[in-house]
């Protein structure tokens, strides 16, 4: 049931138009408004941002953000069965709804935006870890956006979060660990979904760091692909084509240890060794 606005409860927008979720777009809905509003209210103040949505659907995050206080929402929707729905909720909420048919992962975000930006989705589990490793990828930094708050599978959230010696560590929490600030706020159970996904979902907030350790992203992604991508080897093994020994001993790293034992800063100076 609706509890945030007069709008139609969401089951009856999916069924007026014909919104079926197609798992080849990676589409799960949220259903429930006041769960879509706790996952609003986990970025923090929205007003005086361009918030982005990605993959807003049938529009329950979409109506939690404005309902919150979002000033302007801009929303990158591939499937044009939403296009209807989005527009009965932009002209609701007087036109601070943006509505941007397109692909995410082919959009050039920084001609969306017009002043600070935070980036607020349940992203669709077919594109979401690219979109993130490209939005975190970038040579420049700070980036354009001031905060994600972005829902993953549970898996690939404890991936983002982890930190050395957690099984879970690898190259995303690497990357994440070095650019942000990652926390996991809560679990989202499949329940509830439609339809329900085979999997428990997770919301992840992600806080810019302003002035990272000083590295190559190349370099960074060179590192740490050949480093979990034998990380049952001691890095003096998974290294050698990168220097091996020589390398590890200029970044003062134990030849012996395995690359789950090594923290971000570690790894930031293998790659300046590198």
């Amino acid at each position: 049931m609706s509890t945030i606005d007069t709008l139609p409860p969401l089951r009856e927008v999916i069924e007026e138009h014909g919104l079926a979720a197609k798992k080849s777009l990676g589409q799960n809905f949220l259903l429930d408004l006041n769960l879509t509003s706790k996952i609003a209210r986990t970025a923090g103040s929205l007003e005086g941002y361009d918030i982005i949505e990605v993959g807003p659907g049938p529009g329950g995050l979409t109506r939690a953000l404005l309902a919150n206080g979002a000033e302007s929402v801009i929303v990158v929707e591939r499937d044009p069965r939403c296009l209807d729905a989005l527009a009965q909720i932009s002209n609701h909420y007087d036109g601070r709804l943006k509505v941007i048919e397109g692909d995410a992962m082919e959009t050039d975000w920084q001609n969306l935006i017009t002043r600070k930006t935070k980036i607020v989705a349940n992203l669709p589990y077919n594109v979401a870890t690219p979109l993130l490793t490209g939005w975190l990828g970038g040579e420049a930094w700070p980036p354009f956006f001031d905060s994600l708050t972005l829902m993953f599978q549970k898996e690939v959230a404890e991936r983002i979060c982890a930190t050395p010696a957690d099984k879970h560590y690898g190259r995303l929490g690497v990357l994440c660990g070095w650019r942000t600030h990652a926390t996991k706020a809560f679990d989202v159970s499949r329940e509830a979904f439609s339809p329900p996904p085979k999997v428990t979902s997770s919301i992840v907030h992600l806080q810019p760091r302003p002035e990272p350790l000083p590295c190559s992203i190349k370099s960074l992604e060179t590192i740490t692909r050949a480093a979990f991508g034998q990380r049952r080897k001691m890095l003096r093994a998974s290294l050698k084509s990168l220097g091996g020994e020589a390398l590890l001993e200029k970044a003062e790293i134990i030849p012996t240890k395995r690359a789950e034992e090594i923290d971000v800063a570690g790894f930031v100076r293998l790659a300046n060794a590198l």
